[in-house]
């Protein structure tokens, strides 16, 4: 078996390809108002997935045959701008193909689970072809070569994010949350975009290799200025603090559970929320090179961890639970990459994106389990394993409790001071598209229908009810 670096390079960049194909395909079909049957659209994105995954493999299989420790691939120029060009450049190294075959594999799961899942869901298409979104841009995020193409993969992640926690869209509480997602997304992107602007100013370059070094991942200390390092790593953190919602940004992923239990499971359970931790082990070299961006990592990821403990021991419904399990891993991920333990924390990472995924898709059969084992156990209680209830007063332990009962007013603040304004400035637009409208036509609004815009009544989450009585949140 001999495979060449150009081979292997072109296998793992038709890992994004394949479900790209697919989405393009069923895309096409449906925009000329063909609606394609189940059975249809499962071939296509199943397919798609099990050729992503078997190049994902073969990449990892050939790295290792060859004892290849990086592997670049140059697919050519997407634009050019005056002495810039915009190149798509692949880099596949230890770190990004563990994340290849991690992301390849996983989705791959959800898909053939969801196939059962949402039968006969009237956003049965729409749901596959945002996987196959989602697939062709965590790829893209994972095997980038520069910050510029992990800026698209990491948009495009984001959008099917947004979408899915708004799938049941008829309902106003799932497209409220997919809206505060988006919101804080944008808010902590920012960081990222500045970043990438950065890089290309200290570094001249927005290769990951010619920035950051063409040694084997992790590598040393890139050689930049303390002050530089240290103003690019804090712009980095601000953009994965968002994305695996860190504090203060925490608040949007318990909300992100109103979506459909698989893309739960993949995105908030296994990949999506891990996307911010990747990006910290692909600048580990500036991370070496900048110990004050390092200092705060760790203290965001101890505070994340330390609150999301808080909350999950007063939390009633399962998903809920998890999501708060997700950010206290998460939050000893962040701490692990700012000691410079990078390997644990990919460890770390892999294993948790495995348990949390198998968890969210068993959150339904969860309660049976509880039910189960305390009919096993009886009279017997349950060990307790929190010490905090024999070291702190009692005081303090009441406004604690109170505390992790509002999550600590997260939400509160996010409504305020992001939501608040962006629906404000919506709500303002309406009412100017209604006037401008208007006059060029001539209408004018009747009293019956008054043209105003929606009152903040109307889009304040209520209990619904299925026909069934059933309550419709979360499960």
């Amino acid at each position: 078996m001999h495979v060449s670096n150009l081979e292997m390079g072109w296998v793992a960049a038709l890992a994004p390809l394949w479900p790209l194909l697919a989405f393009v395909t069923l895309g096409g079909v449906m925009l000329m108002h063909r609606a394609p049957g189940e059975r249809t659209v499962v071939r296509w994105v199943l397919g798609a997935l099990w050729l992503s995954l078997g190049c994902s493999v073969m990449t990892a299989a050939s790295m290792m045959w060859m004892h290849q420790d990086v592997v670049e691939l140059d697919v050519g120029q997407w634009f050019t701008v005056g002495h810039y060009s915009f190149d798509l450049t692949l880099l596949v190294d230890r770190l990004s193909v563990t994340m290849m075959v991690l992301s390849s594999a996983i989705t791959l799961l959800i898909g053939r689970f969801s196939v059962n899942y949402l039968h006969r869901e009237p956003g049965f298409a729409r749901f596959f072809l945002l996987l196959c979104v989602f697939a062709t841009g965590m790829l893209v995020l994972v095997e980038s070569g520069s910050i510029d193409l992990l800026f698209v993969g990491w948009e495009m992640v984001g959008l099917t994010s947004a979408l899915l926690i708004g799938f049941f869209h008829e309902r106003t509480t799932p497209v409220r949350s997919g809206l505060r997602a988006f919101t804080i997304y944008r808010l902590c992107d920012t960081g990222l975009l500045v970043g990438a602007v950065l890089l290309h100013h200290f570094a001249g370059t927005a290769e990951w290799a010619e920035a950051l070094g063409s040694w084997p991942w992790p590598g040393p200390a890139v050689e930049l200025g303390v002050a530089p390092a240290t103003v690019m790593a804090l712009c980095l953190l601000l953009a994965a603090m968002g994305k695996s919602a860190q504090l203060p940004f925490s608040s949007w992923l318990p909300r992100a559970m109103e979506g459909p239990t698989p893309s739960s499971a993949l995105f908030y359970g296994a990949l999506s929320v891990h996307a911010g931790v990747y990006l910290l082990l692909r600048v580990a070299p500036l991370l070496e090179r900048a110990p004050l961006a390092s200092a705060a990592l760790v203290g965001v990821g101890l505070l994340t961890a330390v609150h999301a403990t808080l909350v999950w021991r007063v939390q009633t419904d399962v998903k809920s639970a998890l999501a708060y399990g997700v950010l206290t891993q998460v939050g000893l991920m962040f701490a692990e990459v700012g000691l410079g333990l990078y390997k644990l924390a990919l460890v770390h990472l892999v294993a948790h994106a495995c348990l949390r995924c198998l968890q969210l898709l068993r959150a339904p059969s969860a309660l049976r389990e509880v039910l189960g084992r305390r009919a096993a156990l009886r009279t017997a209680l349950p060990p307790r394993v929190a010490v905090a209830h024999r070291l702190l007063p009692e005081g303090l332990l009441r406004r604690v409790y109170r505390l992790a009962l509002e999550r600590f007013s997260l939400e509160l603040m996010h409504e305020r001071w992001a939501m608040g304004p962006l629906l404000r400035a919506g709500q303002w637009l309406d009412a100017m598209e209604q006037r401008w409208m208007s006059a060029l036509s001539g209408w004018t609004p009747s009293a019956e229908e008054p043209a105003k815009p929606t009152q903040r009544s109307e889009l304040v989450a209520t209990p619904e009810r299925t026909p069934s009585g059933q309550s419709t949140g979360v499960v």
